[in-house]
């Protein structure tokens, strides 16, 4: 058996080890979800759980992440495995908060699991020993990108710039010390795809937009108004008149959603408000369209004699994942489920901040099965921890040992052969060249 081999073995032994206590770790995150930026007892688990590790974490980064090292024998590159720490908000959840409707189906839950499992894999004695350089472990927050009113307030606030956990880190310098990232996402579709790999993403920017009319008594007085709500039905309308207009190759989004109609049935609504995300597999296409987005609210505005305020905010990058990590880790998901059952997945329409690493460092996104239902819909459940968990944390484990392991020659393979699409400053600079908010009346 060969010294690489070895420390695999002698990792993975140590998370099948502990196997029940990191899925009940996973199983409680479960119970227990929180949306994005108030993850607070998530974040307080995961910490916890890398103290008992023998690691020191830093929490509190972008007000919930979390970060914690292994160092190696030697000198090398510092590595990251992360997990997301948040929720979505889906009330027909069947495990989501009575109160709150906050539920995990994304399966965020599993991804900590499988990051604090590659954790406890790497920390087993002896292991840390016979590698070159660090591993970092991440608990990001806020992936989910929901409730953005709130967020923007946390923003004009100034507790944080940037409405996704990553792109935080990114700006906090978080990411400074990281060389190359990976994480597993949960959902890989098909029963028999056990692993999905190589995929692509769409980019986004996410828009708040606020019509403002003038109130009158619906029944009595309605000429006396200007109705804000149709001049949102307007404008939606004129969104929908632009969807011809979009390449199918570009596979653009849009698909905005009324968060206030109005305050009283029996008034003229005139504080009317709406959010929307604009995706595309490409940033001049999601630009492109964009402005169109644009175009059409303001032409709803002005077929009324409303006005509009229109807030654009960054998002997230498309996903462009490093070919030669993609490679190293499909070597070790096929020697964990078999060849047959890891399968290479094409540009998909959702969106991940994963895609704003993957533009600064080599990074992989690859998904693990285990799962029934659709993501983000209240069916979506995890059937197999085995998989979703431990098999997802094992390959990455497996993956970092390829890195770090016979003088890190492979990860200085992979780092030679990346060519990074933005420094940091260019990244910040078109992040902050996406932000803006303009009022238009007729």
């Amino acid at each position: 058996m060969s010294d690489i081999a070895r420390i695999k073995r002698l990792v993975c032994e140590e998370i099948d080890n502990r196997g029940d206590e990191i899925v009940a770790v996973a199983r409680d995150i479960l119970a227990h979800p929180e949306p994005g930026f108030r993850e607070t007892r998530t974040a307080r688990v995961a910490a916890d759980r890398l103290r008992g590790l023998g690691m020191a974490p830093k929490e509190g980064i972008a007000l919930t992440g979390v970060k914690a090292r292994l160092e190696g024998g030697s000198a090398g590159p510092n590595v990251a495995v992360m997990g997301e720490l948040d929720s979505l908000i889906v009330p027909g959840h069947p495990d989501a908060d009575p109160e709150t409707g906050a539920a995990h189906a994304c399966g965020h839950h599993c991804q900590i699991g499988s990051m604090l499992a590659a954790a406890t894999g790497l920390s087993a004695a002896g292991v840390m020993d016979e590698l070159s350089g660090n591993i970092t472990f991440i608990a990001v927050p806020a992936e989910e990108y929901i409730e953005i009113e709130w967020r923007n307030s946390l923003r004009l606030e100034g507790k944080l710039e940037f409405l996704g956990g990553k792109p935080e880190f990114v700006r906090l310098g978080e990411l400074d010390d990281i060389d190359m990232a990976m994480m597993t996402h949960t959902g890989s579709g098909a029963d028999s795809c056990l692993f999905g790999i190589g995929s692509s993403s769409t980019g986004i920017v996410a828009k708040l937009m606020r019509f403002t009319g003038v109130s009158a008594h619906a029944g009595g007085a309605p000429h006396m108004g200007v109705n804000a709500l149709n001049a949102a039905h307007i404008a939606l309308a004129a969104i929908h008149a632009q969807r011809e207009t979009f390449k199918d190759s570009d596979v653009v989004r849009v698909h905005p959603i009324i968060t206030r109609g109005g305050s009283v049935v029996n008034a003229v609504p005139a504080d009317v408000r709406m959010e929307t995300f604009v995706r595309a597999a490409g940033l001049e296409a999601m630009m492109d369209a964009n402005a169109k987005v644009d175009r059409s609210l303001r032409a709803g505005a002005l077929a009324t004699g409303a006005s509009v305020t229109i807030t654009t905010l960054p998002g997230y990058m498309p996903l462009r994942q490093s070919e030669e990590l993609v490679e190293l880790h499909r070597a070790n998901a096929a020697e964990l489920v078999g060849d047959e059952h890891v399968v290479r997945h094409g540009l998909r329409g959702g969106s991940t901040d994963m895609g704003d690493v993957s533009q600064l460092m080599p990074a992989i996104h690859p998904y693990a099965g285990g799962v029934t239902g659709t993501s983000h819909g209240d069916n979506l459940i995890v059937k197999d921890y085995g998989v979703a968990v431990l098999a997802a944390a094992k390959a990455m484990a497996m993956t970092v040992v390829d890195l770090l392991a016979d003088g890190t020659a492979k990860g200085q393979a992979v780092l030679k052969q990346f060519e990074p699409a933005m420094t940091k400053a260019g990244y910040l600079e078109h992040m902050r060249s996406l932000q803006s908010e303009n009022t238009y009346t007729e």
